[in-house]
């Protein structure tokens, strides 16, 4: 189960750094709508992050909760974002994904 949490907590953290993104684009209310975003799931992704560290290492966890976050927020970036989607920037994100699943692996 708490590998399940921390999996959420890594999608919140795509959530709160997207949102930033989404402010920075924003002016007025909506600006401030996507900060009340970015709050939310800070919030959210700590507590889930935390709920996981009972049964997962933290070095373990911590690991997988950044590599999610930054897999998620260049995928975000890049469709929605536009940002650029060069061949070397894809790459490290697939040998991130491949390194967020050999701490799995080796994981108790």
């Amino acid at each position: 189960m708490n590998w399940i949490f921390l999996i959420i907590a890594g999608l919140f953290e795509i959530g709160f750094t997207s949102s930033l993104g989404k402010a920075k684009e924003s002016t007025g209310s909506t600006m401030y709508l996507w900060y009340g975003v970015f709050v939310f799931c800070l919030f959210a992704s700590m507590f889930l992050l935390m709920k996981a560290l009972k049964t997962i290492p933290l070095g373990t966890a911590y690991g997988v909760w950044t590599g999610i976050g930054a897999v998620g927020t260049v995928i975000v970036g890049i469709l929605v974002f536009k940002e650029v989607a060069s061949f070397w920037r894809l790459f490290f994100i697939f040998t991130l994904i491949g390194s967020i699943i050999g701490l799995k692996m080796v994981s108790n």
